[in-house]
Parts: C-alpha cells; structure tokens; sequence
C-alpha cells in the first residue's frame, strides 16, 4: 500500500495528500501527467479511505470580494505566498509564488494575465495566448486560486505539485482546511 489510511472522518491535509502523491509517481503507481493527475488521484484515494468522499459544494452566483494575504511553509518545504485582492468580481491584485521544496518554484503575477470572466467564478487567461488560466471560486467555507496549464511559469518538474492556494473568506488569511 502507498499510505496509511487515516482514522474515519479525518480529512487529510494537502501536504498529506501532496505526499501520497510524491510516493506514487516515485513507485510508478501513477504516472504523472500534465494537470496534476497523481495529486488528483492521491487526493481521491485518501479522501475515499478517510470516509471524506462527498461531492463538492456548488458555487454560489454572487461577487467575490477578498483582500488576501497567505504566507505559509508547511513540514514538507511546500511553500507559498500569495495576496489576491478582489472587488465585486474584478481582481485588482493578484501576485503568488509556491515553492516545492528545494526543487523549483511557480509564479503568477497579475500583469502577465486578463480577467475573461467575473461570476461565478473568475477566470484569467495568460496574456501571452498561451494555455495558462487561473481561476477563483468561493465555496462555504473558503476563496480558493488555483492554476491549468501553467507549467511553462513553473521550474520543470515540480507543477504537478504546486497545489491551489486557499483563503478565509472572512479574514483573508490561508485557510486551514
């Protein structure tokens, strides 16, 4: 087995889940892929095991405002800083680093991309025509940026690990689930 399950209830962490998926790829259990299919099917196996499996929350049609700030480094060197500053909709700041380790490093700076679309998600696309997109969603419990098809802003080899970054709705700060 490639883990330990953890007790029933227990929602992993995503440094748990990024783990799960490092040993994966490392034991060829799965291959990785450009979209972060290890991590997604680590994260599926841990949740399923955890009694954590349920289907995710709607995202409301309304707004999103946050003035986000998130400094962290978790156990396993994953590390991020990001500040995402959104009004009725519209991103007025947007600036994230995440570092994998020692390994490499990801970066997206808001000059570099152009708001396609405000509700009930936002979508940005990369300036220069190419695949990369990040999106924003607010579900009940947190504000999550996440990235697709962005590994030419990412060192090679660590962007099926550089993972969404999560705000509290409510103070900005990094969510802790």
């Amino acid at each position: 087995m490639l883990f330990a399950v953890p007790p029933e209830g227990v929602v992993p962490t995503p440094a748990a889940v990024r783990a799960v998926a490092s040993r994966a790829v490392a034991s060829r259990a799965v291959a990785p892929r450009a979209g972060g299919a290890a991590t997604v099917i680590a994260a599926a196996l841990l949740l399923a095991a955890c009694g954590g499996a349920r289907p995710p929350s709607p995202i409301a049609d309304r707004p999103i405002d946050i003035a986000g700030r998130c400094a962290q480094t978790e156990e396993d060197g994953f590390r991020e800083q990001a500040r995402l500053t959104v009004r009725n909709g519209r991103v007025d700041e947007l600036s994230w680093q995440v570092w994998v380790g020692r390994r490499g490093s990801c970066s997206f700076e808001l000059g570099e991309f152009r708001q396609v679309r405000s509700r009930p998600s936002i979508e940005l696309l990369a300036r220069d025509g190419g695949p990369c997109k990040l999106m924003v969603w607010q579900d009940p419990r947190r504000i999550t940026l996440a990235h697709a098809g962005c590994e030419q802003r990412c060192t090679p080899g660590v962007y099926e690990e550089a993972w969404p970054v999560m705000f509290e709705p409510g103070s900005g700060g990094c969510a802790t689930r």
